[in-house]
């Protein structure tokens, strides 16, 4: 969480594993696609520059915030990652499509997280604004897409060290 206490950039290197031997899928939103490319991208950068091999980050879209369960579900089914990072925005407007979506792909990446035996890593903004997103993609809070590759390393560490 970005506050001003942390930036969503900041971590220690040191205790962040090698990642030179894990595989990795993340699946972006298209909706709002000035901020997921973003968090795409800052997410990509920390996987490479902890020893990720190009070659075993998959990238690949989906329209919006709510097919992003599915779209981490069909990674999963490839048996090709060792942790599935899901990247997306939603902005508040002025209806309550804002909740339905948010509390959609919450539920639908925590019932991810219990039925597969790989992590699927939360990397979506619910923001009350654009500038809020943009603050969280890049801007001053640094980058979602950062804190979500090295939450995915530490993981898929974890994944490894205990299944």
């Amino acid at each position: 969480m970005a506050t001003s206490l942390k930036n969503l950039s900041s971590y220690d290197a040191a205790n962040v594993p090698d990642a030179s031997d894990m595989r990795f899928a993340i699946v972006v939103a298209e909706w709002n696609h000035e901020i997921t490319f973003a968090l795409r991208d800052g997410a990509v950068n920390t996987l490479l520059k902890h020893g990720a091999d190009e070659g075993n980050i998959l990238v690949d879209y989906v329209p919006g915030t709510f097919e992003l369960t599915a779209g981490a579900r069909a990674f999963a089914q490839t048996g090709k990652a060792d942790a599935i990072i899901v990247l997306g925005c939603v902005i508040q407007g002025e209806t309550r499509h804002f909740d339905f979506i948010c509390n959609g792909v919450t539920q639908g990446i925590t019932q991810l997280n219990t039925q597969y035996d790989i992590p699927f890593i939360f990397g979506v903004l619910t923001t009350d604004n654009l500038q809020q997103a943009i603050d969280r993609a890049g801007g001053k809070h640094g980058n979602k897409g950062d804190e979500a590759a090295i939450t995915a390393i530490k993981m898929a560490a974890l994944f490894k060290r205990v299944i």
